[in-house]
């Protein structure tokens, strides 16, 4: 087969070029992302219809493959990594961490334990000391790295269902959830779609759960808190993912506690907090029971890195263990703590960008976020736009003087390549949000988004 030819073993010079290929077109792709279009042009959109080739009969060249994905692929990119995205809370991955990314796809290792990968090990278990230490949660807690909030939630989920339940006395695992007493879940109103996601998967019924009302900010209410008790699973947010607000952990998790209650707190981006100026916003978050948190939004890492955090490692490693007889291996291995038996060192890159930033760089790439969020909802504010939120993080909700001009501003901002966010609905009406998380942003890019905000709305007025 000429498609696999070469030496067996070996990597022969055609495969060493074509990484150099793939390495050039990379580094290409990457010095113009300040310059690219945040949103791709509309023929670079028709130009897709390339990639819909009938099944090749005979294998292509790997050059002719990828030259195609770059060619007709990287034109069409949302430039999500650049200065100019303002959408969904995705950092511009840090050099270090995309460096450490593309060595660890050349080692492909499978980095579950440590006799399958003892460098992913290594690193992975000190990548998981550094977390705590960053965001100055318990230090005996376990780390599982997972591909995202979503598959991390269902862990902590997980762990603490049957943690409860044990408790009580049954036996999630032998029994499953026939005839197991009934846990009960409560969240605010306002929940991120993960967490709810996550809820479904497991079983526990949309219309079992317990929704909380919210204020203005969209935090849980602490006196409409109804009181848990010793089967009950308290869901709170640190970053609600409109107006980046927090709940008030300092009351509500000793009150569920208490009781028995275990506390879980989707921190996606909101709980990097803890790790700025702003680590007041989280206070008393370090009391819970499990947490999750994203790599890929603030950390500026790569895409399909994140982690949850259970109290307790055990109550996670048992819930998530997946022995073999022919892989034995410790509790804090990481296919013990995750949902995957087979996996990536995804852990690495997180690693690598905590190690290049240290405690003070970090701290200063979240100041810097959300300053920058602070200016530009000042400056909108003062030409007209209406702030829906308090900007304490690093979320700005917006909304012109009515809901259909809000709507054309937004679509029209996306066609024009200059900046790109996404839509919203915030208490029965359209909104738009701008999301500022990436460490490529600078003055000229907040300016540029401001320039663009206040020509489009002048225009529709107009």
């Amino acid at each position: 087969m000429d498609q696999l030819n070469g030496v067996a073993g070996t990597a022969d010079g055609d495969e060493i070029n074509l990484l150099q290929a793939a390495d050039e077109r990379a580094r290409s792709y990457t010095a113009t992302i300040g310059n690219r279009r945040a949103w791709p042009a509309p023929e670079a959109l028709e130009a897709l219809s390339a990639f819909q080739e009938d099944f090749p009969e005979h294998g292509m060249t790997a050059t002719d493959t990828l030259r195609l994905l770059d060619d007709i692929g990287s034109p069409a990119t949302s430039a999500s990594t650049g200065p100019n995205y303002f959408g969904y809370v995705i950092g511009g991955v840090l050099p270090a961490a995309a460096a450490a990314e593309r060595l660890v796809l050349a080692w492909d290792q499978r980095a579950s334990t440590f006799d399958s990968s003892p460098v992913s090990d290594v690193i992975e278990t000190q990548a998981a000391r550094w977390i705590l230490e960053a965001l100055d949660l318990p230090r005996s807690a376990g780390v599982g790295f997972g591909t995202s909030a979503t598959a991390c939630t269902i862990a902590c989920l997980a762990a603490a269902r049957r943690a409860l339940l044990a408790r009580a006395g049954w036996n999630w695992d032998r029994h499953g959830a026939q005839g197991a007493p009934v846990v009960r879940v409560m969240l605010p109103e306002t929940a991120h779609v993960a967490l709810i996601k996550a809820l479904r998967i497991l079983g526990f019924g949309l219309d079992n759960l317990v929704r909380l009302p919210v204020d203005g900010s969209g935090r849980a209410i602490v006196e409409q808190v109804p009181d848990a008790d010793d089967l009950t699973i308290l869901c709170l947010q640190a970053g609600e993912v409109n107006t980046g607000s927090f709940d008030d952990f300092a009351k509500l998790i000793p009150m569920a506690q208490a009781r028995g209650a275990w506390v879980h707190v989707d921190g996606a981006f909101g709980l990097w907090a803890r790790a700025s100026s702003s680590r007041a916003l989280c206070d008393g978050v370090e009391w819970a029971d499990s947490w999750t948190a994203d790599g890929h939004k603030w950390l500026n890492t790569p895409y399909d890195g994140a982690f949850a955090i259970c109290r307790e490692a055990d109550n996670m490693a048992t819930a998530m263990s997946s022995e073999a007889v022919y892989a034995p291996t410790s509790a804090s291995a990481q296919q013990n703590l995750t949902l995957e038996f087979s996996r990536r060192a995804r852990g690495i890159p997180i690693w690598a960008a905590l190690r290049t930033l240290g405690r003070d760089g970090l701290r200063q790439l979240v100041d810097r976020n959300i300053s920058q969020a602070q200016h530009v909802a000042e400056r909108l504010r003062a030409e007209g736009y209406e702030i829906l939120n308090d900007v304490v993080l690093n979320q700005v909700l917006v909304r012109a003087d009515d809901d259909e001009r809000t709507q054309r501003i937004c679509r029209a901002a996306q066609a024009s390549g200059v900046a790109w966010f996404g839509m919203t609905r915030w208490e029965g009406r359209p909104a738009f949000r701008l999301s500022f998380s990436s460490w490529r942003t600078n003055q000229e890019n907040l300016d540029k988004l401001v320039a663009l905000l206040v020509g489009l709305l002048r225009d529709v007025k107009n």
